[in-house]
């Protein structure tokens, strides 16, 4: 079983990397970051390595509706896009002729999921996608308007899903939170993150990849 694995930046392929070291079964790839280079990502390690499954993963913002905290793990039970406006005969957030949210595949929701019994930190819910930064409190409000149940936003997650669902990949994305935008320290809990994060924060990512290849 081959797993493709995609993240947006150098740091989470490094962090990432290092967790998977001697893996042959991960095709592990940097997308850059946003939606266009996500997609375009997932479609060349669909078309290059034809893999049984895509994983999203690396960091997201925290939604405080969630009371997500940082270095907490995301399960995404869905994802979906929080700055597409197709038209008031559409509803917010969805593509004209596809689902508004993307389900993560059942068979690797429910594998990570069971792992999640184990671990005190990890949330599961859908992500939001849009090629924003997001970083104040009335963005996140906005998003939260039109996606209630947000536990986290990212810039890539809902793209790999949409890329995986016209394939027919199974896909699902597992994020670890860097920050939560709208707190009253977000810049700085950002900025220290990276100081902070390391390699044991993808154990959740390393646990579940062994679990769905065995």
């Amino acid at each position: 079983m081959k797993i493709g694995v995609l993240v947006a930046m150098d740091k989470e392929l490094k962090l990432v990397g290092d967790a998977m070291r001697g893996r042959d079964d991960v095709a592990l790839r940097r997308s850059g970051i946003g939606k266009v280079n996500a997609a375009l990502a997932a479609q060349r390690l669909i078309m290059e390595c034809a893999p049984d499954a895509i994983v999203s993963t690396g960091v997201a913002g925290g939604t405080c509706a969630a009371k997500a905290d940082v270095l907490d793990v995301v399960v995404g039970e869905r994802c979906a896009y929080h700055d597409v406006n197709c038209g008031p005969d559409v509803a917010r957030g969805q593509v004209q002729g596809l689902p508004l949210e993307f389900s993560a595949a059942p068979s690797l929701l429910a594998t990570a999921l069971d792992v999640a019994r184990h671990a005190a930190n990890v949330r599961s819910g859908l992500i939001a996608t849009g090629d924003q930064f997001v970083a104040s409190p009335d963005k996140v409000r906005r998003i939260l308007e039109i996606h209630p149940e947000a536990v986290a936003v990212d810039m890539e997650s809902a793209a790999i899903a949409q890329t995986c669902f016209l394939h027919d990949v199974p896909f699902i994305s597992l994020r670890v939170i860097s920050d939560v935008p709208g707190s009253a320290n977000r810049f700085a809990q950002y900025n220290d993150f990276w100081d902070k994060v390391g390699t044991e924060s993808f154990n959740f990512l390393r646990q579940f990849l062994e679990a769905v290849v065995h």
